[in-house]
């Protein structure tokens, strides 16, 4: 009997070593298969990663030779604004030197008007770049003289009247012929060519504009002008010497010219009259 059961117990030990075995060959198998998947699927991740990457980097690629291409049109349109810009300053400045020609006026006298009126504008708190922008603008001031005939614009002597009638239209001339521009140096210039006879007191052309009322760009000009033409021949008179100008000057404070304006001239005079040597006539 003792036999049998040993019998029995060992095919019973073995059915469930079977079972084991069989159990251990399917989990191994599962595991295997689990394996191969994996594998597939690391494979299909690692395929799609690299043709990702391939086309992140012919989309790099092409974004940088796009971005390349922005930059250099924006270069060329920065170069283009700049040429024309330059050459928007040389036509203002040659048309200044036109309209002074006309009168027997030098080309240097647009260029001490422009420094003098550069200097003012700083000094009275103006931005570096509004005071360059009035620099340019300023050599357009007198542009209405190319429209008065060379009878009155040189005539020796005194005005009378009528002449003085026709001369004083420079102002609205200069006006006219820039008020239609949009650019802002040309708009400047054309308010410049307007204003730059008004007086602070009101009592000057072609407006009758009062103090503040006048654009700053106007009281400068008018200062950085009268400055000038003063110190300087012209067929109507004798350049003036130094000490009756600055009389005057103190004499017109808060009358022809804003009182401002005038203390920043004094304040800084060696400014201007080194200007004034560094651009003496010829």
């Amino acid at each position: 009997m003792s036999d049998n059961l040993s019998i029995a117990d060992r095919r019973s030990k073995n059915r469930r070593e079977e079972e084991n075995t069989i159990h251990d060959n399917k989990l191994i198998s599962e595991i295997e298969a689990l394996k191969i998947e994996f594998e597939k699927t690391t494979d299909k991740l690692i395929k799609d990663v690299r043709r990702q990457d391939k086309i992140m980097a012919r989309s790099d690629k092409r974004q940088q030779k796009e971005y390349d291409e922005l930059q250099r049109k924006f270069a060329e349109v920065e170069a283009l604004q700049k040429e024309i810009e330059e050459t928007q300053r040389e036509v203002v400045f040659t048309m200044g030197a036109i309209g002074e020609s006309r009168s027997k006026e030098t080309g240097n006298h647009v260029k001490r008007v422009a420094q003098y009126s550069k200097v003012l504008a700083l000094y009275y708190g103006m931005s570096e770049k509004e005071a360059e922008m009035l620099k340019q603008a300023s050599p357009m001031h007198d542009i209405g003289k190319v429209a008065i005939p060379d009878a009155i614009l040189n005539k020796p002597g005194r005005f009378n009247q009528e002449e003085r009638l026709i001369m004083d239209t420079h102002a609205q001339l200069g006006y006219d012929m820039l008020k239609a521009s949009n650019r802002p140096l040309l708009k400047l210039a054309a308010t410049v060519a307007y204003e730059h006879h008004e007086k602070y007191n009101g009592k000057g052309y072609p407006q009758g504009l009062k103090g503040e009322e006048i654009h700053i760009g106007g009281r400068i000009t008018a200062l950085a002008d009268v400055f000038d033409a003063l110190g300087s021949d012209r067929v109507y008179k004798k350049a003036w010497d130094d000490e009756r100008i600055f009389n005057l000057f103190k004499e017109e404070r808060g009358e022809h010219f804003d009182p401002n304006l005038i203390d920043i001239f004094f304040e800084h005079l060696d400014e201007f009259l080194s200007i004034r040597d560094s651009l003496k006539d010829l």
